[in-house]
């Protein structure tokens, strides 16, 4: 499904441009229960038409399921990097153990996810799965930038002459209720994330170690190791490969992590059908020249100051820290995935483990190897 030209959408009127576009068209196997309710919620329309696109705007066309869950997102707040020449030894106990590169904080918006399925049309019976953006009421104009933002970014990614990327979920459709409250629509590709593989691995690795398990059977431990490393090779080169299209695409993600990658199966035996594919787009940036030389949107305020205290000025410079940002979070990842999987439950978490190699390595590679 190729959705509206990029050029159609305008970050700079969120949450116009979001309810527009869609009124004139952007974790989850399931069963439907009796209790499946379709989508017959009022919806605001208006009549201004900024482009057209093959979304499923109509709420009728859609069921909605149970609440899967809800979440937020941590913002950078600002931006402190290591002075030149600074001896760890001789740091006041009160900076040690913290990070020195980023200071994150939780951000206002609160996202819903609710299960669902497409109720009419060709494509009747196709799960998805809601994402819902609360109104300006609940989440202030952030809310629906955001949400403005991940649709902007989605129909630049699906309108790619070169197709689809399989790695990148699937927008299919969405619309705006009364209250204010954007509901995006995503193809149903899975209901576990990398975070939550890598959380159950390690509790398996307790519970085994606990219970004695395993302290005989070498072979056995063995080819566990080894179905696990294939299949977390096989979760990064696809979670990097839909990073790499992005930026062949000149979007930025901005909030890759482990809890970002969407994926269709946590069985290792089955790592052979596998398929990560990379989602939350809200905080994605545009890095066309064309954006970087007009200005600089409200929610990529973070990168661009954290981009000039690292001497990036010019639209190249950006775009170039841009770009290397989202491959450190990518290294970040790799990280996560080379040891959380590996270790028992609660030896080493995300931010644990970037304090440790902005800290106390000091992003010495080398360093952390030995």
């Amino acid at each position: 499904m190729l959705l509206a030209a990029p050029d159609c959408f305008s970050s700079s009127a969120a949450s116009s441009t979001l309810s527009s576009s869609l009124s004139h068209n952007r974790k989850f196997s399931f069963l439907f229960s009796k209790a499946s309710v379709s989508i017959n919620s009022p919806i605001r329309t208006r009549s201004i038409r900024l482009c057209t696109a093959s979304l499923i705007t109509n709420p009728d066309s859609f069921e909605v399921g149970k609440l899967i869950g809800s979440y937020g997102f941590m913002n950078v707040t600002s931006y402190s990097g290591f002075q030149s020449g600074m001896d760890m030894e001789f740091s006041s106990p009160g900076n040690m153990g913290q990070l020195k590169v980023q200071d994150v904080g939780e951000g206002g918006v609160k996202i819903r996810l609710y299960e669902g399925r497409i109720a009419l049309g060709s494509l009747k019976g196709t799960p998805v799965m809601f994402k819902v953006y609360p109104g300006q009421r609940a989440g202030g104009v952030e809310a629906d930038m955001m949400a403005a933002n991940e649709l902007n970014a989605h129909a630049v990614l699906q309108s790619s002459s070169k197709g689809i990327c399989q790695n990148v979920v699937i927008l299919v459709g969405g619309f705006e209720t009364k209250t204010g409250e954007q509901w995006l629509a995503f193809r149903n590709d899975g209901k576990y994330s990398a975070a939550d593989y890598a959380k159950i691995m390690s509790e398996r690795i307790s519970k085994s170690r606990s219970m004695g398990e395993n302290s005989w059977n070498r072979f056995e431990l063995g080819q566990t190791i080894k179905l696990r490393r294939y299949f977390v090779i096989k979760l990064l080169r696809g979670a990097i490969s839909g990073l790499a299209y992005m930026h062949d695409h000149d979007r930025l993600h901005q909030s890759l992590g482990p809890s970002s990658i969407v994926l269709n199966t946590i069985v290792e035996k089955d790592a052979a059908y596998l398929v990560p594919r990379l989602r939350d787009l809200a905080f994605s940036v545009d890095i066309r020249m064309s954006c970087l030389e007009e200005g600089l949107g409200t929610l990529s305020e973070g990168l661009w100051r954290r981009a000039i205290a690292a001497g990036a000025f010019t639209p190249m410079e950006k775009r170039a820290f841009g770009i290397a940002d989202d491959i450190y979070e990518a290294g970040l990842l790799f990280a996560y995935l080379a040891f959380v999987p590996f270790c028992e439950a609660g030896i080493i978490d995300s931010l644990s483990l970037q304090r440790l190699l902005e800290n106390t390595f000091q992003l010495d590679l080398e360093a952390v190897r030995e």
